[in-house]
């Protein structure tokens, strides 16, 4: 079946990360998601492309260190 619409749990596995991390790109860097249902669903042509883009990469604020201490 080409390009199906893939579960949280399978998308993580594809791109090698948590489920976690897949609800936090959803959320604050525009992971690419349908929600069906109660379900969030994804292509993986859709992500492909936002991982080209970049978008992936940028850091989080929250997660970058200050290395300017005293």
């Amino acid at each position: 079946m080409p390009n199906r619409w893939l579960s949280v749990e399978e998308i993580s596995e594809y791109l090698g990360v948590s489920k976690d991390t897949i609800y936090a790109w959803r959320s604050k860097k525009g992971l690419p998601a349908h929600r069906i249902g109660r379900f969030w669903k994804f292509k993986t042509d859709e992500v492909d492309e936002w991982v080209r883009s970049g978008q992936a990469a940028e850091p989080d604020p929250e997660d970058v260190v200050d290395d300017k201490r005293n």
